[in-house]
């Protein structure tokens, strides 16, 4: 089960490029708790390797990584941008949204997207999540029913 930590959700960031904008993601696990700085660095690195897959609709790219010693506990980050930044995504760029999840297992890897395709069966979640100007803002797209990921964590 992924936590959502209120520290973990920043909102109108500036990112100068999508490698600004993962490590905004990075920052906020981090500032959660979830995960240690190496982190954010590594989620650059899946990118710089693989490719703009991580960008999964228009508008939105899920930032990560593969367990390592650098996550502390699975948990995700919630990132707004002021200015969308471009990812090199044929379809899906600019990118307005970044969510950052961090994880110990592939097991919690694939139940926490298929708990994040539940929240974005919403069509308007990305607009929602883009357009939040508090924690509260952010909380109301996640809290889908039947859905009980994403709870604060202290």
């Amino acid at each position: 089960m992924l936590a959502l930590s209120d520290a973990g959700i920043l909102l109108g960031r500036t990112a100068a490029d999508w490698r600004g904008a993962v490590l905004l993601a990075g920052e906020g696990l981090e500032a959660a708790g979830f995960a240690a700085a190496p982190y954010g660095q590594r989620m650059v690195g899946m990118v710089e390797e693989f490719g703009a897959y991580i960008v999964i609709a228009p508008g939105l790219a899920l930032a990560h990584a593969r367990p390592g010693p650098d996550v502390v506990t699975s948990g995700m980050s919630v990132v707004t941008l002021t200015e969308p930044v471009v990812f090199g995504h044929p379809y899906n760029d600019p990118v307005s949204v970044v969510l950052g999840l961090a994880v110990i297992t592939a097991d919690e890897h694939v139940a926490g997207i298929a708990e994040l395709a539940n929240v974005f069966n919403d069509s308007s979640a990305i607009g929602r999540l883009a357009a939040a100007r508090s924690v509260a803002d952010v909380r109301a797209v996640f809290d889908v029913p039947g859905v009980s990921s994403f709870r604060e964590r202290h």
